[in-house]
């Protein structure tokens, strides 16, 4: 027989039972809503509400330099700077606006030009910095948007803004919401992948950049590295034979599978679709990440090297991805924050990236995929006009600035060799047809056939989008 309750028992279990009733609810109402939007998504006569009648481009690469390269050293040229070098920027061009305590401590904000001579590229005439000779041999693909602008001027903040459309934490990536729009799940690859290269310690990349936030997990970006191993846990572990990891991978599936069925929990279906992923890539990868595929001539057209990790290896590898049905691809290339002696370190950065990335947009272009593709190049904010720290004759740096930097992009429908956007003659701020991040994030799903206002997702009480409660599809970017 139970043991009677006292009155205290009572009272607490009511007490418990009346906090926690809406909670309770509120949690029935969320899975319930979950697993009804799980069935209609897989439902092959249900067309989701952001699906737009017509998709200009299939899959998304973004090269993604990590630290805000200085677009005025190699996209936006300004006479004046050189011609003003040295002399502070004028109040009356700031307009007050905040600028980073790095160079607010410097007290003096001394104009500083581009060491580098610009030249006019392609028949479009395109002009561009010597720096970057492969891209301008491929400048009449390119659309290079001169005035794009974000919200915050430090790393973290503007790169979160840049790949979930917030600074806040917690929302899935641009990457995830492109697989949760456009995937299904049953290619032998994840939808969304992400390659790095040269990494930097003092900028690091957080996973949050390619996490799936409230998105279920499948969504969520898988890092590919170099080497033997490109994907971490896919193969059977030492003296694991193939026979017993089917005979784990089936006990598995049906544990998660009873799970799902008992509480609709959209976590066991996440699991259930990583083991089935995991169990496809056990054979499809070794063949992926298998250069020795390729021409020698191609891979010296990208300056890739058999067994050495770097950013050409991986645009090759990242060719090879699309080819094989994966709908965004996530470059990531650390160490372009030069706040000092740009006309050394620049060198060395651009080197290192200006020839595979041309040398991938020709390569599609062959292979007739870059109209059905969106290429983008860019950092998470520009740099400023004004010299940080030392300005000597032969070096001088640069700050952060959000106001004003520049993005390439190419494919998919965008224009080609065009320029779009103008900063003011001393490139502090974007001053005509300014492109915020969020327009560039709801253009670019455009062109995938997302209406970027409809493809939302409650989750914690509001719905939410890539785009939050911003951005406008450009048509000016268009061809």
């Amino acid at each position: 027989m139970n043991e009677p309750t006292t009155p205290h028992d009572q009272l607490c279990r009511r007490a418990f039972l009346g906090r926690s009733a809406f909670g309770l609810g509120g949690l029935a109402a969320t899975l319930l809503h979950q697993r009804s939007l799980a069935a209609s998504w897989q439902d092959p006569v249900a067309r989701p509400s952001w699906q737009l009648p017509t998709a200009k481009a299939k899959r998304v690469v973004v090269i993604f330099l990590s630290g805000g390269l200085s677009q005025l050293d190699l996209f936006d040229e300004k006479p004046l700077l050189n011609d003003r070098r040295g002399e502070e920027l004028p109040p009356s061009v700031r307009k007050g606006e905040r600028i980073s305590g790095l160079t607010e401590r410097q007290g003096a904000l001394p104009v500083v030009g581009s060491k580098f001579e610009f030249q006019a590229h392609g028949k479009c005439k395109l002009r561009m910095s010597e720096l970057l000779p492969h891209l301008g041999e491929v400048a009449d693909d390119l659309l290079l948007i001169r005035s794009l602008q974000t919200d915050h001027v430090l790393h973290e903040a503007a790169m979160t803004i840049l790949f979930t459309g917030t600074p806040l934490l917690g929302r899935p990536s641009w990457g995830a919401w492109t697989s949760y729009a456009l995937g299904d799940g049953k290619g032998n690859l994840p939808e969304f992948v992400v390659l790095l290269s040269n990494p930097d310690p003092s900028t690091p990349l957080h996973p949050r950049l390619w996490h799936n936030g409230f998105l279920a997990g499948r969504h969520q970006g898988v890092p590919f590295r170099g080497g033997k191993e490109p994907v971490l846990f896919v193969d059977n572990p030492p003296g694991f034979d193939q026979k017993a990891r089917e005979r784990q991978l089936q006990a598995l599936r049906e544990l998660n599978e009873r799970e799902s069925k008992r509480t609709g929990d959209p976590d066991a279906e996440a699991r259930l679709a990583a083991y089935e992923t995991a169990a496809r890539m056990q054979t499809s990868v070794p063949e992926l990440a298998d250069l020795k595929q390729e021409p020698a001539e191609l891979l010296e057209e990208y300056g890739a090297e058999i067994g050495r990790p770097s950013f050409a290896n991986n645009c090759v590898l990242a060719r090879r991805l699309l080819e094989r049905g994966v709908r965004f691809v996530q470059l990531c290339d650390a160490g372009w924050d030069h706040h000092y002696n740009i006309p050394r370190a620049l060198p060395n950065k651009t080197e290192q990236v200006d020839k595979p990335t041309a040398a991938l947009l020709r390569d599609l272009k062959r292979r007739g995929m870059l109209d059905d593709t969106i290429v983008v190049f860019a950092g998470e904010f520009g740099r400023t006009p004004y010299c940080e720290g030392p300005l000597a004759f032969d070096t001088y740096g640069r700050d952060h600035n959000a106001l004003a930097s520049s993005v390439l992009v190419a494919g998919g429908g965008f224009k080609a060799g065009h320029a779009h956007g103008k900063t003011d003659d001393w490139g502090w701020s974007a001053s005509e047809d300014i492109v915020h991040v969020h327009d560039l994030h709801a253009t670019i799903l455009h062109q995938l056939g997302i209406d970027h206002t409809k493809l939302t997702v409650r989750a914690q009480g509001r719905d939410f989008r890539l785009t939050d409660v911003a951005g406008k599809v450009l048509p000016p970017l268009l061809a």
